[in-house]
C-alpha cells in the first residue's frame, strides 16, 4: 500500500492513472449530490450520484456505453418496480413480482457489469414507495443528471489515454527476449542440459502471453482514443506503429521453436543427437548477437536516434556465425546433423525475423 502511494505521487505509471480516475470519480458523485440533493433537494437524490460514481469509466468510450446501459436499466427497473407496486399495493408482493424479471434483465451478458442497475432501482424504489408518474419522472432525470456529470467529468478532467500500456509491453517484449537470449547463449558456453532448456522454452511461452498482453494494450489505446476531447486538447503523441507488434509476435514464435527443439536434444530421453561442442559455440556467438540486435530495438523504442549501426555490426556477427554452422553440416552423422540442421533452419528464421526490424515487420 505505502508503495503504491508513493509511486502515485512520485511517477507517472498504472498507480497514478488509478489515483486520478479514483479521484475524480469521488469528485463527480461529490458534485452530483450538491447540484441534486442539496441545490435541488431532489426526493431521491442519492440516485444521481450512484450514477455519477461507476460512469468515470477507464475510457471516454466506456463512460458513455456504460452511461446508455445504465439510464435504460434504471428506467426499466423503476417501471417494473411501480407496476408491481400498482398491481399488488403491497410493497413485500411488489418485491416478489417486480426482482425476478429485474435480476434476469440485470443477467443479460449484453448489460454486462451495468446489468445490477436494474434489481437495485426496483428495490430502492419499492423501499422508498415512490410510484407516482411525478416520481418515476424524478428517479429518471435525477439519473440522467448524474450520468451526465460522469460522464463529463471523465470527458473533461484528464480524460484517459492508455498510451503509456503500448510502450510498456513494448519495452518489456524487448526486454525479456535480449535477456532470454543472453541466458541461452551464457548457459551454451558451459554446456547446457534438460532443466536449462526446458526454463528457457518456459520463457519463450512467456513471450507469446506477453504479445497477447500487447494486442490488449493495443485494443485498449485505440477505445481510449474514441470521443475523447482531450486527444485534441493535449500534445499530440501518436502510438508506436502496429508494425512493431508484427515483429516482436515473430520473435517470440521464433524462439518457441528453436527452444522446443533444443529441449528435444537434451537429458537421457533426447528426440535429437545432442549438438557437438564445436556447434554450440557458434550457436553462442549467434545468440549472443541476436541479444544485441534485441536490446538496440529496445533501446529504439525511446532514442531519438537509434543506434543503426550497432545494430547492423550485432547482424553480421549473428549471419556470420550462422553461416559458419551451416558449414559444419557436412562433418556430422546422420544423426547429428539432423538435429544440426534443424537448429541451423531455426535459428535462419530467427534472424530473418530480426533483419526485418520493428518499424518493418508487417509491411509489403
Amino acid at each position: 500500500m505505502r508503495t503504491s502511494v508513493g509511486r502515485a505521487l512520485t511517477e507517472s505509471g498504472p498507480e497514478r492513472d488509478l489515483a486520478v480516475q479514483s479521484l475524480k470519480a469521488a469528485g463527480a458523485a461529490v458534485l452530483a449530490w450538491a447540484l441534486v440533493g442539496w441545490w435541488w433537494k431532489a426526493p431521491m437524490a442519492l440516485m444521481a450520484p450512484w450514477t455519477a460514481v461507476v460512469l468515470v469509466q477507464s475510457t471516454v468510450y466506456r463512460s458513455l456505453r456504460a452511461g446508455a446501459q445504465q439510464l435504460i436499466l434504471i428506467g426499466l427497473g423503476t417501471l417494473l418496480a411501480a407496476g408491481a407496486a400498482s398491481l399488488t399495493g403491497n410493497t413485500m408482493a411488489a418485491m416478489a413480482l417486480a426482482l425476478p424479471p429485474a435480476v434476469l434483465l440485470g443477467n443479460y451478458s449484453r448489460f454486462g457489469d451495468q446489468g445490477i442497475y436494474a434489481p437495485t432501482t426496483a428495490i430502492f424504489v419499492l423501499a422508498y414507495s415512490s410510484f407516482s408518474t411525478t416520481a418515476i419522472a424524478h428517479r429518471l432525470f435525477e439519473a440522467l443528471v448524474g450520468a451526465l456529470i460522469g460522464i463529463g467529468v471523465n470527458a473533461l478532467v484528464l480524460p484517459p489515454v492508455h498510451l503509456r500500456d503500448v510502450r510498456e509491453n513494448l519495452d518489456g517484449l524487448a526486454r525479456d527476449s535480449a535477456a532470454l537470449l543472453r541466458t541461452m547463449a551464457d548457459d551454451m558456453e558451459s554446456g547446457y542440459d534438460r532443466t536449462s532448456a526446458e526454463q528457457w522454452y518456459e520463457g519463450a511461452r512467456r513471450l507469446g502471453g506477453a504479445v497477447q498482453g500487447l494486442g490488449s494494450a493495443r485494443r485498449w489505446t485505440r477505445e481510449s482514443y474514441r470521443f475523447n476531447p482531450g486527444h485534441r486538447l493535449r500534445r499530440h503523441v501518436s502510438p508506436p506503429p502496429d508494425s512493431r507488434d508484427s515483429y516482436w509476435s515473430g520473435i517470440a514464435g521464433r524462439l518457441e521453436s528453436l527452444t522446443g527443439t533444443l529441449v528435444d536434444t537434451a537429458g537421457q530421453w533426447r528426440r535429437l543427437a545432442a549438438p557437438p561442442d564445436v556447434v554450440l559455440g557458434l550457436l553462442t556467438e549467434l545468440l549472443g548477437a541476436a541479444a544485441e540486435v534485441c536490446e538496440a530495438d529496445r533501446a529504439a523504442l525511446t532514442a531519438p536516434q537509434p543506434d543503426g549501426d550497432a545494430r547492423g555490426e550485432a547482424m553480421k556477427r549473428a549471419w556470420a556465425a550462422h553461416g559458419r554452422l551451416k558449414g559444419r553440416l557436412p562433418d556430422q552423422d546422420h544423426e547429428t546433423a539432423t538435429a544440426v540442421g534443424g537448429l541451423a533452419a531455426q535459428t535462419q528464421q530467427l534472424l530473418y525475423a530480426l533483419e526485418a526490424g520493428p518499424d518493418q515487420a508487417g509491411r509489403t
